[in-house]
């Protein structure tokens, strides 16, 4: 088996350790604060952010230097390129996968590490109103329990511990949003899915210590994931299967030269003889035809608090993650050593790092006005994409229809991002039409495209405010 050097499966803390470099900064994408105290002896410009210090510390990959030649290249190595490589080297296919920084060093390693089903912003309702019920039934299914299972069958193929805890919360902030939230639930039965359970205010509160809820809706389906230890884990199994990991290698063009797709990077060419995948993201856009972008980018904040005093439960006692209903979203969860990740909100410039703070620690504080000495050890923020109809946007195109590409996860789609890689390998080997399935969803293009969100996001949210204000019981989110 032909397995790079110095990969190790990934190992995680009992808590962060602060005092190491990160592996994943980068420039321009992400931003980082660590709260810590001026005593410690840390880089404070570079240090490792909360889902790296959980961890062991890990491989580096060597840039792609020179030529090469495969069956198929994958661009990106968040959750959708690795688990597209997984599943193309478990077929036996000679695979090579580029990755403009470091594994997981975007929103696949930085996210807020909720698993709940759906296909980004679509939900059971919107699956429903689009597809036929036969097409409803099977496009949920593949995005809940299929995804969610296929995690747990690659955790126990390939021995990895990803912090896996099942189910998850929607509390309604709104006596009113009880009814969409029934209305939702409703919808998941219909398609066969008896995961979910409405809970009414009282029953709530034995998860949620917090009186800004009236109910909410349990879902024995979703639950919470370590997302870097997630990636990581899925570049182990890639190269446990004979993949080559490139980092630290952009790829700065993508040419069709007769029934061979080139790749170029800054130093080196592979040439492709199968395809080529394209994980994309805000920073890999570029590689698709602007004139069709039909995603708006926005940025996104997350932060982790200090070890709660009393520990979690005395916040969440039952332990399950939760979101809630407002426009604005807050949602949060347990992690290790009794802290809370806490998250939320969505802009289309990003804020600086005392307004992220400061943000957070104010929702933190409105969520438990009774804990307020709550603190954020650890603040970050960073793009995601989102789309017009709120679905993933999935494609096969170039003139050889060689080339997939997947965006637009509207900050919903952990398990349905490692879902679809699978379908793209299936859909290359001709197992199935699972892929086929996701590309005949419609999508509307932009017609001033990406350089629109600064305006049309801040928009969007005043439009979408004045209705809430105007109509509190109807719930809108963003």
């Amino acid at each position: 088996m032909n397995r790079q050097p110095d990969l190790i499966k990934p190992v995680l803390m009992r808590d962060a350790k602060f005092t190491r470099p990160s592996h994943t900064a980068i420039d321009g994408d992400w931003n980082w604060v660590r709260q810590c105290d001026e005593t410690e002896n840390i880089d404070p410009g570079n240090p490792a952010n909360y889902y790296e210090s959980t961890l062991a510390p890990w491989t580096t990959f060597p840039p792609l230097d020179g030529e090469k030649v495969c069956e198929f290249v994958v661009i990106g190595g968040g959750l959708l390129g690795a688990s597209t490589a997984l599943h193309l080297a478990e077929s036996g296919l000679e695979t090579v996968l580029l990755e403009k920084n470091a594994i997981g060093s975007g929103a696949s390693g930085r996210n807020g590490g909720q698993l709940t089903p759906g296909l980004a912003r679509w939900e059971a309702e919107s699956m429903l109103d689009n597809l036929s019920l036969d097409e409803a039934k099977r496009l949920w299914h593949f995005t809940s329990t299929e995804a969610m299972s296929l995690i747990d069958d690659i955790a126990s193929r390939y021995h990895l511990d990803l912090e896996r805890q099942r189910g998850h919360i929607t509390a309604a902030i709104h006596p009113g949003h009880m009814n969409a939230l029934v209305q939702a639930a409703d919808a998941r039965h219909f398609l066969g899915d008896d995961n979910v359970t409405v809970l009414g205010g009282y029953e709530l509160h034995e998860h949620i210590k917090s009186d800004a809820y009236y109910g909410g809706v349990l879902d024995d389906l979703g639950g919470q994931i370590h997302s870097l230890a997630l990636n990581r884990g899925l570049i182990y199994g890639f190269v446990m299967n004979g993949g080559q990991v490139h980092e630290q290698s952009e790829v700065m063009r993508i040419e069709e030269v007769g029934n061979v797709t080139r790749v170029h990077t800054a130093a080196g060419v592979i040439t492709a003889t199968k395809g080529v995948v394209i994980a994309v993201h805000d920073a890999t856009h570029t590689l698709l035809n602007e004139n069709n972008a039909t995603t708006i980018p926005f940025y996104t904040y997350v932060g982790v608090t200090s070890p709660v005093a009393d520990g979690t439960k005395a916040l969440l006692p039952t332990g399950k993650p939760v979101y809630d209903t407002q426009l604005q979203i807050d949602y949060y969860r347990p992690v290790r050593n009794e802290r809370l990740l806490f998250g939320g909100q969505g802009t289309g410039m990003r804020w600086d790092d005392t307004r992220t703070v400061d943000y957070l620690t104010s929702r933190l504080r409105a969520v438990f006005p009774e804990h307020d000495a709550l603190q954020l050890d650890f603040a970050w923020s960073g793009t995601t994409d989102l789309t017009l109809n709120g679905a993933t946007d999935c494609r096969k195109g170039g003139k050889n229809g060689k080339i997939y590409s997947v965006h637009g996860w509207s900050g919903h789609g952990i398990a349905q991002t490692v879902r679809i890689g699978k379908a793209i390998r299936d859909d290359i080997v001709s197992a199935n039409s699972d892929f086929s399935m996701l590309t005949a969803i419609k999508h509307t293009p932009l017609m001033i495209g990406r350089k629109l969100a600064p305006v049309a996001i801040p928009l969007a949210k005043t439009l979408l405010g004045i209705s809430a204000k105007l109509a509190p019981g109807k719930m809108i989110s963003f």
